[in-house]
């Protein structure tokens, strides 16, 4: 019988999936779960040694003759600390120790209680991973755990061998051995495209082949990082999705054809290859983690695990350009007519969802500006357009059809003028564009008040008077303090600003003025930067675009016929 703590049971079953068979085990009882797993697991050798200072070095001198990783598990408090010499030569000897210490519950440490000290991160910069295993009290915790001990283990191995240090805190009962065996744990597994091609083609590859509804999904990156070739020649045998820019035929408007079919079966992809990094659209974040019998692969280039579709199967350390000539090689003689029905089935959704957009004529908001723009920045030469996080980015999202700039990595608003700013001055005559909100442009004034700008610079400020996109957050309304404390509601323009900064300056308060300035906007000329703030009314820019997708709901029986 394994341990009552799900965290243990877990980390047991992955060390397991992730060859460790030996294991050298010191006294105490916070650790008494652990080191009771690990001696009930058939898989796994326990080793008892009661000094930690000469366990960690009996576990480095295992690792030495099996090349494999080795565990030392020791209890609370500064048991680990003497572990530090052993790890401090692990590291430097490239051997592959999994250092596993349990610990007390986080409300207890720095409140004089025993044998407790902060031990997330004791061990420095002598581990290549440190983390800290959460109690596991529902799936989504479950998930974060799993994941962890995926991270730390698949690290031993990663660029070089080396430790890792698993902390796990554990909370009273700690003596329960009621659990009749291990669960089955999702292993990530991680690949290197160029040294282990066989496993590329064994692994990835073969699910690929093997797949009747295989989709690219690709994350914030340019496609000019890929090898277009190749990507169209992926394409061809398979749904190839980038959010705002069209990839071979389809990618386009994929967040409604999800907001509309989204739990169809048929639209499901049965093998998901992501590329790139984050993804804007929460709905296709939360449609990736609904997916079922669905192999997930991702790529990055330092090998690490992003798993945002939260049922990730592996991953391929590479450029996307390298992992997509490989596979492409690999699955050469896949037939395409496998998968025709599935690529029909999504590019024909796709083409419906695009010609809604484009026949949508929004009333006059923030979407209707955004769509105005994007239609004639198709005859105005951009070659970099920047938009601001929240409403703008997800409106860009819906219209745009060429590569948009935007600071996706932690989704922040401020930056995005400064960002903007940045690139102007080194793109010579290249007109930047920069489309955001006013929060995020009042919050990031000061990218104006420098010496280095010029009239290539263009931005577009929509000020509804608040941060609009809290307005689409069913239930906030129910708080009386959203507008004024959660929205940031403000009565302040951008004239002001540009006039200290001698900023050109033009606003519009209507759709024709909209429209004029816009015109005038991407066509003027100006040895300065320039700027049109557009007046829109919060309350109208939320009605606009909920009109925009019941409009799609209302169709949805319409497009399962016609699809």
């Amino acid at each position: 019988m394994y341990s009552s703590k799900q965290n243990v049971n877990i980390l047991t079953s992955l060390l397991v999936a992730h060859g460790v068979r030996f294991a050298v085990v010191c006294p105490g009882s916070r650790n008494s779960a652990i080191v009771h797993n690990l001696n009930e697991c058939p898989d796994i050798e326990c080793y008892p040694v009661t000094d930690e200072r000469s366990a960690g070095f009996y576990a480095l001198g295992i690792a030495q003759v099996v090349h494999r990783p080795v565990a030392v598990c020791v209890t609370s408090g500064t048991a680990l600390l003497n572990l530090a010499p052993a790890v401090a030569e692990a590291y430097y000897q490239h051997m592959p120790l999994v250092v596993i210490s349990a610990d007390r519950p986080a409300q207890w440490i720095d409140q004089l209680d025993g044998q407790t000290l902060p031990q997330p991160d004791a061990l420095g910069r002598f581990v290549k991973k440190a983390v800290n295993l959460p109690e596991v009290y529902n799936d989504e915790m479950h998930w974060y755990c799993n994941r962890l001990v995926n991270e730390a283990m698949n690290e031993t191995r990663h660029h070089g061998c080396g430790p890792v240090h698993i902390n796990v805190p554990i909370s009273e009962p700690l003596f329960e051995y009621n659990v009749e065996e291990l669960p089955q744990e999702r292993v990530i597994q991680l690949l290197t495209p160029r040294s282990n091609a066989a496993l590329i083609s064994l692994e990835c590859a073969g699910q690929f082949a093997a797949a009747k509804k295989p989709m690219v999904v690709i994350g914030q990156m340019s496609t000019e990082d890929l090898i277009p070739q190749e990507l169209f020649m992926l394409s061809q045998c398979a749904v190839v999705v980038h959010e705002a820019l069209s990839v071979g035929k389809g990618g386009t408007n994929f967040d409604e054809v999800i907001h509309v079919l989204g739990d169809n079966p048929a639209y499901q992809p049965d093998f998901v290859l992501y590329l790139g990094d984050t993804l804007v659209s929460k709905r296709i974040k939360k449609w990736l983690r609904g997916l079922k019998d669905c192999h997930i692969w991702a790529v990055t280039e330092d090998g690490s695990i992003h798993d945002t579709s939260m049922q990730l199967y592996g991953v391929i350390e590479g450029s996307p350009a390298d992992v997509i000539e490989d596979l492409v090689n690999a699955i050469k003689f896949k037939a395409i007519s496998s998968t025709a029905t599935f690529k029909a089935r999504w590019d024909q959704a796709t083409r419906l969802a695009a010609y809604r957009a484009m026949k949508f004529e929004p009333e006059y908001s923030q979407m209707a500006a955004i769509k105005y723009l994007e239609d004639k920045l198709g005859k105005a030469f951009y070659r970099y357009i920047h938009y601001g996080n929240s409403s703008p980015i997800r409106f860009a999202n819906l219209f745009a059809k060429h590569y948009v700039f935007c600071n996706r990595g932690v989704n922040g608003i401020e930056g995005s003028l400064s960002t903007a700013a940045g690139s102007s001055i080194v793109t010579g005559d290249e007109k930047v564009l920069c489309v955001l909100g006013d929060l995020s442009f009042f919050y990031d004034q000061n990218a104006l008040w420098n010496q280095n700008l010029n009239g290539n610079l263009h931005i577009i400020v929509l000020n509804n008077g608040k941060g609009g996109i809290f307005n689409m957050l069913k239930g906030l309304e129910q708080s009386p303090v959203r507008d004024s404390f959660i929205s940031g509601a403000h009565q302040t323009t951008a004239q002001g600003i540009c006039k200290q900064n001698n900023i050109r300056y033009m606003k519009a308060t209507n759709m024709e003025e909209m429209q004029q300035c816009v015109d005038t906007l991407l066509n003027k000329k100006s040895t300065r930067p320039v700027l049109l703030e557009i007046f829109t009314d919060a309350d109208e820019d939320e009605r606009v675009a909920k009109t925009y997708y019941q409009i799609l709901k209302n169709e949805k029986l319409a497009n399962d016929k016609r699809v």
